[in-house]
């Protein structure tokens, strides 16, 4: 069965929509088709989050929601879900609670980012926090900027209205909004347009292996936040567009004693835990991937398949020994993650094969892991670089080391050099330590760009090394951590 309509769920009631261009963004749809103008453009690119929307999905009998950036989502990207905008919210000539206490709090000015930032605020109000920290709101509003009011007025309205049990609207018609999802969730696949022009989503991988190898030239979207920049400032005529979200099964984590597998289309924030729970270090990386927008949208396999010589994950996933699993028609294979890059943008891939599992082996015991990463501002930026390591020890000894970086060079690039002068070190003895930071120039011949220049990141990546080795011998992180020092401050304060 295939159906030639996407269809969500709007103010009450399905919503079925066909016939749009495949490139078509969300943005342009509500701003020039349904007239609902709250929904702001500002950067364009998904970093200011004035066109933040929430997106809402039955997880665990209740509908969660989540935000999104509007003007990289494509429109077919909302299929099955429920779609709420800033108009939205305020009910029988109320505000919600959110709006409330933005102007109790003083939380606006211009007003122009401002509907952006209630939506942030309104998955917030919705998350089930019961206790909220000031922390916690900064992470939420890290994908929303605002250059007129400042940051307290609206991390008090947030405190003021979010960490409490939500008692809105949307609480009160949960029950429906959950039936009426369940008979949008039919199980068919997607497909709009024709075959020189669709928008396709499948629902199985029988459906897109076939589609794939019918259409090769075919661009696959899972998340949408790099694509969806392709789109906007590359004004790119994409005409065939595959969206993976429907695909059962790519969106399962089997979290194993001693692997986690991860399906290609697994966002960032719903594996934020189980990464977590492999080391505290992939936590903090993923807390600072993108915004709350971008993680609620990325996923895993885009990322990685993406082939982005910046992208943070691939250099720690490398680090840990990951290995993907790719598919073209009904042959699978498994490569090291390592081998998948090629060049800048190239990756192992044959054409109409897709990416489908990402297994990630967890540590064992007397295996150490450290990821750094290096950026100008610490919420929502582009690294300069980053660098993973993870080091097995006999005793007080490397007996093997893998070292992964990002940023340095074309692709996601192991550290070959430096891992074999690694092995052997003594980590009692850190005047020995200089051959393997010194390696590191054998290793990368990084470019000079806005982001940093070569001389910069060669140095940072020497000092990484010497910072793994440092920490990996007291056992200590807190008095090295940007993110213990502020923690430390707050509490002071």
């Amino acid at each position: 069965m295939v159906r030639d309509t996407i269809r969500f769920w709007r103010q009450g009631r399905a919503v079925e929509v066909s016939g749009f261009r495949p490139r078509t963004t969300l943005l342009d749809y509500l701003r020039l088709q349904e007239r609902r103008v709250g929904t702001k453009e500002g950067c364009a690119e998904g970093d200011c989050g004035a066109c933040t929307v929430a997106l809402g999905r039955v997880r665990d009998g209740r509908v969660h929601y989540e935000p999104f950036n509007a003007c990289i989502l494509l429109l077919g990207q909302i299929d099955g879900a429920e779609l709420v905008t800033v108009e939205d919210l305020a009910a029988h000539g109320d505000l919600h609670p959110v709006q409330s206490a933005m102007v109790e709090s003083h939380g606006s000015q211009c007003g122009f980012c401002t509907p952006g930032i209630v939506m942030s605020l309104f998955t917030l109000y919705h998350g089930g926090e019961q206790v909220l920290s000031r922390e916690s709101v900064n992470d939420a509003l890290a994908g929303n900027l605002c250059r007129c009011t400042g940051y307290r007025p609206i991390a008090d309205a947030a405190l003021q209205a979010c960490g409490r049990r939500p008692d809105d609207t949307f609480t009160q018609s949960m029950e429906q909004t959950v039936q009426g999802l369940a008979r949008l969730a039919d199980g068919q696949d997607v497909f709009i347009g024709d075959e020189t022009r669709f928008f396709a989503a499948p629902s199985s991988e029988a459906s897109l292996a076939a589609l794939y190898a019918q259409h090769p030239d075919a661009t696959l979207v899972a998340g949408c936040t790099d694509v969806g920049l392709w789109i906007t400032k590359g004004m790119a005529e994409i005409e065939k567009i595959i969206w993976l979200g429907r695909v059962a099964g790519l969106d399962l984590i089997e979290d194993g004693a001693e692997a986690l597998g991860i399906g290609a289309t697994v966002t960032h924030a719903e594996v934020y835990p189980s990464l977590a729970r492999i080391d505290p270090d992939l936590g903090e990386l993923m807390r600072r991937f993108g915004s709350a927008q971008v993680r609620a949208s990325g996923t895993v396999g885009g990322n990685i398949a993406n082939g982005s010589p910046i992208g943070d994950l691939a250099p720690a996933l490398i680090a840990l020994g990951a290995e993907l699993e790719l598919r073209q028609g009904e042959n699978t294979r498994t490569i090291p993650l390592d081998n998948f890059f090629i060049a800048y943008r190239r990756q192992d891939r044959l054409p109409g094969e897709f990416l489908r599992r990402v297994t990630v082996p967890k540590l064992k015991v007397g295996e150490v892991f450290r990821a750094y990463k290096i950026s100008k501002r610490f919420d929502e930026d582009i690294s300069a670089a980053m660098g993973a390591f993870k080091f097995t020890l006999d005793g007080r000894r490397i007996a093997e080391a893998r070292v992964a970086f990002g940023g340095m060079a074309a692709t996601p690039k192991r550290a070959k050099e430096t891992e074999q002068a690694l092995v052997g070190l003594s980590l009692d003895e850190p005047a020995s330590w200089g051959e393997a930071m010194a390696a590191i120039a054998r290793d990368y011949q990084p470019l000079d760009d806005h982001r940093a220049s070569a001389s910069y990141r060669s140095t940072v990546a020497r000092n990484l090394v010497f910072k793994a080795l440092s920490e990996t011998a007291s056992g200590e992180t807190h008095a090295t951590r940007i993110v213990g020092q502020r923690d430390a401050l707050q509490a002071a304060e």
